[in-house]
This record gives structure tokens, sequence and C-alpha cells, in this order.
């Protein structure tokens, strides 16, 4: 059975020509679970599978990052068959957050009689969550503030940190084995997210075969991480993964 992480966009917020990063890991070429929903990325799914997303897991609720789920709402709501359907997966400290950015205005459609989320299949979760028998992950990351964005990982196959600073002892923790690290990696680092310089010296070179990087800001960035011996994801690209482990009966 074969896994693979495609890339809808890899760009930061301002790099559109990249697309707003987002990810969709996928089993034997079927998509399983979109991460983030940036402007532009609910047009790139179905270009990509023709039909909504059915499982979406929220890293943070910055506008390049959810951008997309007022559209998505309407995609589904107007369709019977997948009105309520679609899981959303959100670490509930960022319910607040995310309630206030997409689901609070008044009367989501005009004539009123329906709240955001009938939509959609919401479920929150804290240290983790199920999707189709595996237990995924997810783990707090460093993102200007703390308790606003959160990574999510499937023991034995990947761990996706979203917008993030370098967060080793947490990588240590949910991807120190063979997992691929899709990891937030600009040329220049700030406070919300990894440049080049903070991968080398917060992480062990032994570690940099398993990184693929991405939200970096062009093109050209792309190409200059890429010569300096790292892999970089490519908007539309797919990365194969390692078969995730067997979820323990008691994980979660």
């Amino acid at each position: 059975m074969n896994w693979s992480l495609h890339f809808l966009g890899v760009g930061a917020a301002h790099a559109v020509e990249l697309g707003s990063s987002a990810v969709v890991l996928e089993h034997d070429g079927k998509p399983m679970l979109l991460i983030d929903c940036g402007p532009d990325t609910l047009d790139r799914y179905l270009a990509a599978y023709g039909e909504p997303p059915r499982a979406m897991y929220i890293t943070h609720t910055h506008m390049d990052h959810i951008g997309g789920m007022e559209r998505l709402f309407f995609r589904l709501w107007f369709d019977e068959a997948w009105r309520g359907r679609t899981k959303v997966f959100v670490h509930a400290g960022l319910m607040p957050w995310l309630q206030a950015r997409v689901a609070d205005y008044p009367n989501v459609l005009a004539e009123g009689g329906v709240n955001f989320w009938e939509a959609f299949r919401l479920v929150t979760c804290t240290r983790g969550f199920w999707l189709d028998g595996l237990w995924f992950d997810v783990f707090g990351t460093r993102h200007h503030m703390a308790g606003t964005s959160y990574g999510v990982a499937l023991a034995g196959s990947f761990a996706y940190t979203g917008d993030t600073r370098p967060i080793p002892e947490v990588l240590a923790r949910v991807a120190g084995g063979d997992e691929l690290i899709a990891h937030d990696c600009g040329l220049v680092g700030n406070p919300s997210h990894t440049g080049i310089d903070d991968i080398e010296r917060e992480y062990p070179e032994s570690w940099r075969p398993r990184l693929r990087l991405y939200h970096y800001g062009s093109e050209a960035d792309g190409q200059v991480l890429a010569s300096r011996g790292y892999v970089v994801a490519r908007t539309g690209g797919r990365l194969a993964l390692p078969a995730p482990a067997p979820s323990r009966p008691d994980a979660g």
C-alpha cells in the first residue's frame, strides 16, 4: 500500500505564485486528509480529486491557512450529498479564534436559518484524533504566541509542522524514527517562522535527510534551499512516505 503527501501549495503568505501552503495525505492515490485550507486550496483540491475533502485538519487560524473555509462552506451546504459530511479536526484551543474568523459573521446565508458548522462535521481534539482506524498525534508548535498553532503526525510515516519556529524536542517525541518531517522553512527566520540557519543550528545533522521544506518565499528561495542539499517540496508535487505504524489500541 502506497502513502504520499501531495503538496497543493508550498508558499509563505505573500508567495501567491506558490499557492497557500496545504497538503493532502494520500493512501493508494486517494485523499485521506487535507491539512489547511487557504484562499486557493479548494480550487486546487477540486482540480486534483474532483470532489470536496472528506476530512480536514487545521493547523492554525491565519488566513493563508483558513481563508478557503467560507467557500468550502458554500460548496458543502448546497450539495445535500456532502452537507455535514466533511470532518474538520481542530485543536480545542483554536476554536475561539477559528469561530471568530470564519463562523461568527451574522447570517452566513443572507436568508438566515443556517449555522456555519452545520455544513461540516466538527471534531475538536487536544492530544490527537482517530481517522480511518489510524491515530494522528497533534502537537504544539512555536508560532508567534503559545497555544495558537498545532502540527500533526502519523507515527512511522510523517510529521507536518504547520507554521513554526524550530521544535526539536517536540519532533523527537512525535517523529523520532524514520518519519519524514515536512517543515516550515524560508531563507531567513522570524518570530513566527523557521529559517534555514535555524534548521542547521537547532536540528541534528542526522535529521536532514528526513526533512522536506515548504512555506518558503519564492521559487528562487526554494532553489537556494535545494542548493544547500535539502529536499524542497514543490507545488503539485508528491512525496512518498513510509507506511504508518499500526495504531495501538490504547492510543488516544
